[in-house]
C-alpha cells in the first residue's frame, strides 16, 4: 500500500510540473533595460575572470557569444505573440495529454501487470537465477531492498557475510550491527561482527572487536573463530604463552574435518617460538608462505634479524609513500611486538602526522596506541 501511496504522489508532482506552467497566462514582457544591465554585469565578471585566468580563452569566448545572443533576443520585437485563444487551446490540449499518459499507464499496469504480487524475502531473491546475475547485482538488488525496508533484519543477517567476502568491511559492521538489533544476538552473528571490526583495524583485534568475541563465546562456549581471535589479540600484545594456550583449548573441541583445526595448529605451533608477524583478516598484506618456511629454519638470531629486516622495509617504504594506513598499523605493532617501544612511538607520531588524528586512519591509530600502551594525545 506504501508503494502506491509514493507512486501516487511522485505521479502528482510530475503532472503539476508540466500543467502549471501550461495553465500560467501570458506574463508581460520583463523590464529590457534590467536584464540588459544584468547581462552587461555578467560581461564584465567574464573579463575579471579571463584577465585573472580562471576560466580559458575559448571558454570565455563561448561564453561572450552566448551572451551576445541573449543581447539580441532581448531587443528583437519582431516576434508575433501568440493569440489568447491559441494559448488557451494548447493548454488545454496540453493539460489533457499530461493527465491521460499516468492514467492510461496505471489501467494498463493494473489490467497487464501484477500489483498484488507481495515483495519477496532478500534470501530468496538472491538465491534467485544466479546463474543469470553476478553477485554485484545480487548484491544491488539487495541494498535497493534494505534501502526501502531497513528494519529487515534477515536481509542485513544475509548480506553482512558477503560484505565481508568481498572485502567491503565497514559495510559488514553496519550490517552485522543491524542484524543483531533487529534480529537479535547469535553467537555467529557477534563473531562476524568481531571479525568485521577487526578487518577495518587492519587485522587488530582492538577492545570493540573482543567485546563482540567475548558476546559470541557467552553464547556459544566453543564458538572457533571467536576463540581464534581472542588468541590472535593476546598474540598482538606479546603474551604468546597465553594466546598458545587459547588455541591448544580451542583444538579440544574441535571435529576433525573442521576448517579451524589447521589455522589453529599452525597459529599454537607459531605462538611456541619467536612470533612471526601475519594479518589474520583475509585479504590483509603480510608475510608469504616462503618467509614463514625460512623462518622457522633458521636459528632464533637469524629469525630475529629476518623480522627485524622486514619491519625496517616496510619503515622505508612508509617514509616513500606515507599515504598507508594500514602499513602504518602494521608499523607499530611490529615495533610493540619486537619490544622497541620507543621506535613504535615515533611510527605512532609519523602515522599521525601523515594520515591525520580526525582520518579513519588515524582512529584506528588511536586505537591501536590503546592496547600497546602508547601514548596518542599530541
Amino acid at each position: 500500500m506504501l508503494f502506491w501511496v509514493i507512486a501516487a504522489s511522485l505521479t502528482l508532482v510530475a503532472s503539476l510540473a508540466v500543467l502549471l506552467p501550461l495553465a500560467r497566462r501570458a506574463e508581460e514582457d520583463v523590464d529590457k533595460s534590467h536584464d540588459l544591465e544584468v547581462y552587461r554585469d555578467q560581461l564584465a565578471e567574464l573579463d575579471k575572470d579571463a584577465a585573472r585566468g580562471v576560466i580559458a580563452a575559448p571558454d570565455a569566448e563561448h561564453a561572450r557569444a552566448e551572451i551576445a545572443r541573449r543581447i539580441i533576443k532581448l531587443g528583437s520585437d519582431d516576434q508575433p505573440k501568440p493569440r489568447s485563444g491559441s494559448m488557451l487551446a494548447a493548454s488545454v490540449i496540453g493539460g489533457i495529454a499530461v493527465l491521460a499518459v499516468p492514467l492510461v499507464s496505471w489501467g494498463v499496469y493494473t489490467v497487464a501487470g501484477s500489483p498484488d504480487i507481495p515483495d519477496q524475502p532478500l534470501s530468496a531473491r538472491l538465491a534467485e537465477n544466479p546463474a543469470d546475475s553476478s553477485v554485484n547485482d545480487l548484491i544491488a538488488r539487495a541494498e535497493a531492498h534494505l534501502v526501502a525496508n531497513p528494519s529487515d533484519g534477515r536481509g542485513w543477517d544475509v548480506l553482512a557475510p558477503v560484505y565481508m567476502r568481498i572485502g567491503r568491511v565497514s559495510d559488514a559492521v553496519t550490517a552485522y550491527g543491524n542484524a543483531i538489533k533487529l534480529e537479535g544476538a547469535t553467537a555467529a552473528r557477534q563473531a562476524g561482527l568481531g571479525e568485521a571490526i577487526a578487518a577495518t583495524a587492519g587485522g587488530i583485534v582492538t577492545a570493540d572487536a573482543r567485546e563482540a568475541f567475548d558476546a559470541a563465546i557467552q553464547l556459544e562456549p566453543a564458538n572457533p573463530k571467536a576463540h581464534y581471535f581472542l588468541g590472535l589479540a593476546m598474540a598482538q600484545e606479546g603474551k604468546m604463552v597465553e594466546a598458545a594456550a587459547i588455541w591448544r583449548q580451542m583444538l579440544v573441541g574441535l571435529p576433525a574435518d573442521s576448517p579451524w583445526r589447521a589455522v589453529a595448529e599452525q597459529a599454537a605451533a607459531q605462538a611456541g617460538g619467536k612470533p612471526v608477524q601475519r594479518d589474520a583478516v583475509a585479504g590483509a598484506p603480510g608475510p608469504s608462505n616462503d618467509d614463514i618456511e625460512a623462518a622457522a629454519s633458521m636459528s632464533s638470531g637469524d629469525r630475529e634479524a629476518m623480522i627485524e629486516n622486514m619491519v625496517a622495509g616496510l619503515d622505508e617504504k612508509l617514509r616513500q609513500n606515507p599515504a598507508d594506513p594500514e602499513g602504518w598499523l602494521r608499523l607499530v605493532r611490529s615495533y610493540s611486538v619486537l619490544g622497541k617501544n620507543d621506535q613504535a612511538q615515533d611510527a605512532l607520531d609519523r602515522g599521525f602526522a601523515a594520515l591525520g588524528r580526525d582520518s579513519d586512519g588515524g582512529r584506528k591509530l588511536s586505537e591501536l596506541a590503546g592496547t600497546l600502551g602508547l601514548k596518542a594525545t599530541e
